[in-house]
């Protein structure tokens, strides 16, 4: 990180990139602590986590409802096999002109491509999880006569958890992205609107600075969810192997 932060600063004065578009990384931290000071920073901020959060937990929820569905019956998911792989690689950014369409710059189109880019990363290591539980426990629990939702207790959802948590951990960063990326081409509020007003008004160092926060905020919840993954997979092998190594 100090190599990147010494070679932007050093770069324009080299002459392979013209000042005047490619700030030093002095005026680029300047332009991100004025921007720490402005109400409407804040507000973009809070507006691109909100749609973020509401598009992941959305999608979360949904795919672990369908993919335990679908995971757990066999013919099922033989005749839904080929509606996966038709939709599955879509890609959201796609989707905005429907999103457009539909609902303009409103909320809703960002709720739309951030829940479509991070149903699937969930939904296919739901399917994984649900398709990795031990055939003789799943024969053993329903000769006991073990209700569904002993099952799922019990059987699914232990061998699911971290197939279910590494899903999560990579919708979170994409739906960061495809929430910025829905401000920035539709219009809705938030971080990538910030950038777009930037550029429009020749505001040079503040799009670097915006491109750098929404780096570091992209980094921050990977880093959040590591944590959360190491805390609820205390239990998991991997995860104490990780902590003696």
């Amino acid at each position: 990180m100090v190599v990147v932060i010494l070679v932007v600063q050093l770069l324009p004065s080299t002459g392979l990139v013209p000042p005047a578009y490619f700030p030093t990384s002095l005026e680029i931290a300047a332009a991100l602590l004025g921007q720490f000071a402005s109400p409407t920073f804040w507000t973009a901020v809070l507006n691109t986590l909100t749609g973020w959060f509401l598009g992941v937990g959305i999608a979360t929820i949904a795919a672990i409802v369908v993919g335990t569905i679908i995971g757990l019956s066999r013919p099922l998911e033989n005749i839904l096999t080929s509606t996966i792989e038709f939709l599955r690689p879509i890609p959201s950014v796609s989707l905005i002109p429907l999103a457009v369409l539909l609902y303009g710059p409103g909320l809703e189109s960002k709720l739309l491509l951030v829940v479509y880019a991070a149903f699937w990363q969930v939904f296919i290591q739901v399917l994984y999880g649900v398709h990795d539980i031990d055939p003789v426990a799943r024969d053993t629990a329903r000769v006991y006569g073990f209700r569904w939702t002993a099952r799922f207790r019990h059987l699914v959802l232990p061998t699911m958890l971290p197939y279910l948590v590494t899903g999560v951990r990579l919708a979170v960063s994409l739906g960061l992205v495809l929430s910025v990326t829905a401000e920035l081409i539709i219009g809705n509020p938030g971080i990538g609107s910030q950038i777009l007003v930037a550029q429009t008004s020749g505001a040079i160092p503040t799009i670097y600075a915006l491109v750098v926060f929404a780096g570091i905020l992209g980094m921050v919840v990977n880093l959040l969810m590591r944590l959360l993954e190491r805390r609820i997979l205390s239990w998991h092998p991997e995860q104490r192997k990780e902590r003696v190594s």
